[in-house]
């Protein structure tokens, strides 16, 4: 992988920056199992002097705590028995870029190894790369980009948590789907948010409004799947610290509240190396085999991959019928009531999941998408008919789990999920799915008071 455009910063550049006093921080980042960025801030000067030749390291931990970085049972890799150790944080130099939103910053993205410099294979960005070489394999490259969805409010991110995040103040108080006045109206978030993504190597499309109140999309063009997995992970991060900037919060949880829950539509192609269209045939103008291939064998495997789509307690409050969140397996074309919608024509020929919420880690749920792309390569796998009309009320198909149980009894009985992925994943991240329902399990709810403490 190289640099996606002269926005990044090569290490030369960097060192130039440093050393007259223009960029005095250096973050050292990897994204954490719930798609986070955790790391380091080193000094500009301690990281040339020190950190560029021998590196920094953190607790092997960080791939084995819940939400709340809490200490859980359950991870091969890390316990109170194995010590605790550490991790080494190995830079993609083709990563580094600003972040101009933060006074004299520039960051890098890691892979995670082991003292002996073996890989962490349960690492998200390591999960990713290992699918994308078995698509190098076929002389192939994929392209993809996610549209993730948030909700801002007026109100900081301290006072929605002494309010118990109750009653916060939406930038939008209507539904504001393309309209212009009301994106006008979170304007200066939004601008704040393009401009400073652009600025970092990101390319901006634009933004618009969605259906909740207060609810927003920037999207980015697409590119290829390591960029945007990157990129989206450094997204995220900085929408959040903008929004703090400016005493406002954002939001990318799957489903805030009975309205529309925040999606993460992932956009995904295959094309060979040479540029060559993998999934169109120019001869037949039409879909190659290919292409219907790598769709059934999503499709065959989404059930299975569900938990990697779909990783919360929360993320299954968004399925539901009426909702634009998918509950029906089935593809369709421009029909956003499937859970994959082919659409494009030619070079811009994609499907489309719509399985994810805003709270997906990128590089499981594209790895996840390509271990199952491949499995339909690789099987011959037939796609089944098109779904017409309305998938809400089809009968005849399968359903999109509809809890974090039955998606974890899934992955973890999935033998193309072993397969492709590795037991050391499926093991630790149905680890991670076990940790989350028995807090879930644990926790009394505001329902349940509201419902049981006078009445029951």
């Amino acid at each position: 992988m190289t640099a996606p455009n002269d926005r990044f910063l090569t290490q030369d550049r960097l060192r130039e920056l440093i050393e007259a006093d223009a960029v005095d921080t250096v973050v050292l980042a990897f994204t954490d199992m719930q798609g986070r960025l955790q790391g380091k801030r080193l000094h500009g000067r301690y990281f040339l002097d020190v950190a560029l030749e021998h590196g920094t390291e953190g607790c092997n931990y960080l791939l084995a705590v819940d939400v709340d970085m809490n200490t859980v049972e359950g991870y091969e890799i890390s316990s109170w028995e194995r010590g605790y150790g550490d991790m080494e944080f190995v830079p993609d130099w083709d990563t580094l870029r600003l972040l101009p939103h933060l006074p004299a910053t520039a960051m890098v993205q890691c892979d995670l190894v082991w003292p002996d410099h073996s890989p962490v294979v349960q690492s998200p960005r390591t999960v990713l790369r290992a699918q994308l070489d078995r698509v190098a394999e076929r002389d192939m490259v994929a392209l993809a980009g996610t549209e993730l969805e948030f909700i801002a409010f007026n109100t900081s991110y301290e006072e929605a948590h002494r309010g118990r995040y109750r009653d916060l103040d939406p930038v939008n108080q209507y539904n504001v789907d393309y309209s212009i006045l009301g994106t006008t109206r979170a304007e200066p978030l939004l601008r704040s948010i393009r401009n400073h993504m652009y600025a970092a190597g990101m390319d901006v499309e634009g933004a618009k409004g969605e259906c909740n109140h207060g609810q927003h999309e920037i999207g980015f063009l697409y590119a290829d799947a390591m960029v945007s997995a990157d990129n989206h992970s450094v997204y995220k991060t900085a929408a959040k610290e903008i929004a703090a900037q400016n005493g406002q919060s954002i939001t990318f949880m799957a489903k805030y509240d009975q309205r529309e829950g925040n999606s993460c539509h992932i956009h995904l192609s295959l094309r060979g190396t040479d540029g060559s269209l993998a999934f169109w045939d120019d001869a037949a103008d039409a879909r190659s085999a290919l292409y219907d291939r790598f769709v059934a064998g999503v499709l065959a495997t989404m059930a299975d991959f569900t938990l990697l789509y779909a990783p919360n307690i929360n993320s299954y409050k968004r399925f539901a019928a009426g909702s634009f969140a998918p509950t029906t397996i089935g593809w369709g074309h421009d029909n956003r009531t499937c859970a994959v919608r082919l659409v494009g024509h030619g070079a811009s020929a994609r499907m489309e999941n719509r399985v994810p919420g805003g709270d997906v880690n990128p590089y499981l749920a594209l790895a996840a998408m390509l271990a199952g792309g491949l499995h339909g390569i690789e099987q011959e796998l037939e796609l089944e008919p098109e779904l017409v009309g309305n998938a809400y009320a089809s009968a005849d198909h399968a359903h999109v789990p509809q809890t974090l149980h039955a998606a974890r009894e899934a992955f973890a009985g999935s033998a193309v999920a072993r397969s492709a992925l590795g037991d050391a994943v499926v093991d630790h991240y149905t680890n991670m799915a076990d940790v989350e329902l028995a807090a879930y399990g644990a926790t009394v709810t505001d329902w349940e008071l509201f419902r049981g403490f006078e009445r029951l």
